[in-house]
Formats: C-alpha cells, structure tokens, sequence
C-alpha cells in the first residue's frame, strides 16, 4: 500500500516516518472524527469523544509500559526544550516546599552528560538559576572531546540530597544510549544514587519512547518525550511523572521559589486533565492511533525484540564496512544507541556517493544532525513502526559500495 502513494524509506530522526495505516485512519478522522461529523481537528477538546480518545491513548501507554498508579501521565506542548525548563522549575518548587530554610546555594541539581540533549539540558539549568548545577558525570571528561560512549559507573559522582538527578537516555545526535542491561557498564548506575529516599530523577526519552520496556520506570521522578521522535507528529509531549512531584507551585513561591508559568506546572496539567488550554488535537490523535495500533500488534514484548534485531542488522552492516574501510563508527561498542546508529563514510566524496546512492534507491533523511559538527557525519534512525525492509535495503546499499 505504501507504493500506491509512491513513498520513500525515511530515515529521518524527527519529525520520524508513520505507518501507512495509521495516516489513513488520520486522513479519514480528519474529515469525519467518530461519527460525529466533524474532523478531529475541528472538534472541541472538551467533547466527550475527544476526551474518550485521550483517556484510551493514556490507558494504552499505561498499560504497555506497566506505569504503576503511583504515576500520572500528562500530555503537553513545548517538545522536550520545553521540559529543559519546566523539569527544573516544578522540582526546584518540590524542593523549596521540602526545605524551605535552603536558598540556591544550598540546592544542587545533578545533571549526567552523554550528549548535545544533556549538555543543553544542563545549560538550561544554569541559566534558570535557582540551584547550583552539579555535573555528575561527563563523556567528554573520560575518553576525549567527543560524546562517543556513556561513562562506565566509576565515573558518576551523585550529590547526598540533590533537587533532580537528569540524564538522557538516548542521545539522537551523537547515538549513544544507556544499554537496558544492568550488568553492563554502559548501564544507569541506580545503586549509585542516594538511596532510602524518592530520589527525583528525571528521564529524557524522546529518542527511545515505545521502543521497549523503560528499566525501573517506578524508580523515576519524571519521564519526558517529545512524540515526533518516535510515535507522532511535533508538538505533542509525554510525561510520566509521580505524585509527589505534582507540587503547589504557588505555595512554593510564597516560600523563595521561582515562579512557575501555569501551563509549565505540572500541577495545573494534572488537575485539568491535561485540558487547561487547547491541547495540539492533532498530534495527540496521530500519535494515539500509533499507540493503539502497537497494543494490537503486541506490544512492547513485539517491539523490544524487532528494534533489537533491527539493530543487530545495521550494526552488522556497518561493522563490514568498518572491516572494508570505508564506515567508521562514531561512538564506542557497547554504547551504541538501537534508535539512531551514526558513523562516518571515509574517503573523498564518499559520504556524496553513498547518500545519492541510497536516494536512487528511495532512502531518505540519512544525513546527520546539523549539530554534529562533522559534514560526512550520517544518522539512521531505526523506527519502532518501520519494516525489516528498510534496514535489509539499507545493508545491500552498504555492500553495493563496498
């Protein structure tokens, strides 16, 4: 069905590629939403069938990624940037009403540094103010310049009582991502972290959401992810965030905090059912259908095991090509992400070469991030809806330019 609408392969890392099926259940919404004759991008988002769809959407995701009802699941706008912000300011605001005796020199938050994501991330925090920002652990700082492996767990360096604890558990830019193995060093050192207390740690999933089970997704503060890195178009984001980080912000401006603007405060997202304002309708609809349509599929069990094959299969093409010569790997084994693989194309107008040969053959959005400072620098970004297809093309590429 894809060839009837003369459809390319999309590798692009966001806005990601959607199942076929699934925009032509949106296309058909979009004229007529539930039989209630309007499109969904015209209905009122207070309607009881809009509000049906998002409270199924919720459940779906609770269900498939097993969120203990110690959990709330808030959809909002903004993409992960946004949340850059908001994470800061809602847990500053936890903390203060924790502390109140404790100013922002007295408050640290700890942020882990694998990547452009983090690294931004950690900025954010400084430029807020409020605390001290601490960096608990930085790639750069074991193993060159680069953003090239995540840090083994002698490196981590937590603090005794800080207001949030932040990593990125997928790096789309620089493609590396904390292994789901706990024996691996390239894993999320929990035992690490102060232990005996809700320690608040935040979560950046973007990259990876749906595309296998969150490890002890219980254990987390809050879990945020921009939809059209994985699951939908732009402008919608998820939270997963725990009750006790759903704080009065106000009282805890009364107290010395910074002020929160309402539609950052978790709070006011969970008190209105995440329908304060005019929520981006359409994104939560596309995405949803995405969602509902895994469920059907069989899940996260489904997903986990075609991602990991998926990624055994570009790995291995591109470790035949590092054999051969002519691909490089950009980040260290054992730390490479399944979602988005990047290396290099070596040799003079190899990287032009290989691109226009993989657009010959209807691929697209291969080359890497503009960020990555490196021109012959190529991102794949593996779909957790996408077909074995695109990845066995994609390898008979690479060996046709061998």
């Amino acid at each position: 069905m894809a060839s009837a609408y003369n459809r390319v392969i999309n590798f692009g890392a966001g806005p990601s590629a959607l199942p076929v099926s699934v925009l032509e259940e949106a296309a058909q919404g979009l004229l007529n939403f539930r039989g209630t004759g309007m499109g969904v991008a015209e209905i009122s988002h207070r309607s009881k069938e809009f509000q049906t769809f998002l409270d199924e959407f919720e459940a779906s995701i609770r269900t498939q990624l097993a969120v203990p009802p110690t959990h709330r699941i808030l959809f909002t706008q903004g993409g992960g940037t946004a949340q850059f912000s908001a994470v800061v300011l809602n847990l500053l605001a936890r903390y203060r009403l924790l502390h109140p005796e404790r100013g922002a020199d007295e408050t640290v938050v700890d942020y882990v540094v694998t990547g452009s994501w983090s690294k931004k991330a950690a900025q954010e925090a400084a430029r807020l103010g409020g605390a001290r920002v601490h960096i608990a652990a930085d790639a750069r700082e074991h193993g060159g310049k680069a953003f090239d492996h995540i840090p083994a767990h002698g490196a981590y360096r937590f603090s005794q009582d800080p207001a949030l604890v932040y990593y990125c558990e997928n790096e789309t830019v620089d493609g590396v991502e904390f292994s789901h193995d706990p024996a691996s060093p390239a894993s999320f050192p929990y035992h690490l972290l102060p232990q005996d207390t809700l320690v608040p740690l935040v979560a950046d999933y973007s990259s990876s959401f749906m595309c296998r089970p969150i490890p002890r997704l219980a254990d987390h503060a809050v879990i945020y992810a921009g939809a059209q890195k994985n699951i939908g178009p732009a402008g919608l984001t998820i939270l997963i965030v725990r009750e006790d980080c759903i704080v009065d912000v106000d009282a805890a401006a009364r107290l010395g905090a910074a002020p929160v603007p309402l539609i950052m405060s978790y709070k006011t997202l969970a008190d209105s059912g995440s329908l304060y304002n005019t929520p981006c309708v359409l994104p939560i609809y596309i995405s949803g259908l995405v969602i509902a349509r895994m469920e059907a599929n069989g899940g996260m069990p489904h997903y986990e095991e075609m991602n990991k094959r998926k990624a055994e299969r570009v790995y291995k093409a591109l470790d035949e090509g590092e054999k051969a010569g002519v691909f490089r790997r950009k980040v260290q084994k054992g730390s490479g992400s399944w979602m988005n693989v990047v290396f290099e194309v070596l040799g003079e107008g190899a990287e032009k070469r290989f691109l226009e040969g993989a657009e010959k053959l209807g691929m697209k959005g291969l080359k890497g991030h503009r960020c990555a400072g490196c021109t012959c620098f190529i991102q794949i970004y593996m779909l957790i809806h996408g077909s074995h297809r695109a990845q066995i093309r994609w390898r008979l590429v690479a060996l046709i330019l061998l």
